[in-house]
């Protein structure tokens, strides 16, 4: 083993002379380092705005990260059920009613902060509006307004319910014997629209 001689076939490893390209090889070598230095420079381009993203990013969680604060989630929730305390609904609000109008009605009532009549997502008027009044005093003299006539319409006139803040009403969905169900087998359902029970071969 120790006396073996190896044998080395190939090439000698040309010297850094021989590899300059020269001529015609010189100018396409000068377009490679221009795309490189393209390349370098998009990607620097790149990374600045990873980072920009990265900073924005950070501020969007310090915003969210504020917004569920427990201790200011608290006090926005004691603001609104504040603001309902001082607010009225009115229903059968004509839909040619503007807000002035509704704002003149109760303006005997006390000095009225916002009106707020709503709008489907057609922009029509949906028939009811929101009042909202400085003083909480002033709630009760609008209920005395209950069925007076705001443009040939009785009113119908209601302390604002409260707000509770992910509450919302959930119906649940009805049988429906014409749309297969997972829980109930095949065999349930009939062609004709009433459910058979019939077992199965």
């Amino acid at each position: 083993m120790e006396g073996e001689e190896y044998e080395l076939r190939g090439t000698e490893i040309p010297s850094e002379e021989e590899v300059k390209p020269q001529g015609a090889e010189g100018s396409s070598a000068t377009a490679n380092a221009k795309e490189l230095d393209k390349l370098k420079r998009r990607l620097q381009e790149m990374e600045e705005e990873a980072a920009a993203l990265r900073e924005m990013q950070a501020k969007v969680e310090n915003q969210m990260g504020a917004a569920q604060d427990p201790a200011k989630v608290a006090s926005t929730v004691d603001g609104m059920e504040e603001v309902d305390s001082r607010s009225i609904y009115v229903g059968n609000v004509d839909y040619e009613c503007t807000v002035e109008e509704v704002q003149q009605h109760f303006q005997d009532c006390g000095t009225v902060n916002r009106v707020t009549i709503l709008c489907d997502k057609f922009g029509q008027p949906k028939g009811f509006a929101y009042v909202e009044f400085l003083e909480e005093g002033s709630v009760q003299l609008a209920l005395q307004l209950n069925e007076s006539e705001l443009h040939g319409r009785q009113l119908k006139v209601m302390p604002k319910r409260k707000n509770i803040p992910g509450m919302k009403q959930y119906r649940p969905r009805r049988f429906n014997p014409y749309v297969a169900h997972p829980s109930v087998p095949y065999y349930f359902y009939s062609p004709y629209g009433k459910p058979t029970f019939r077992r199965p071969r």
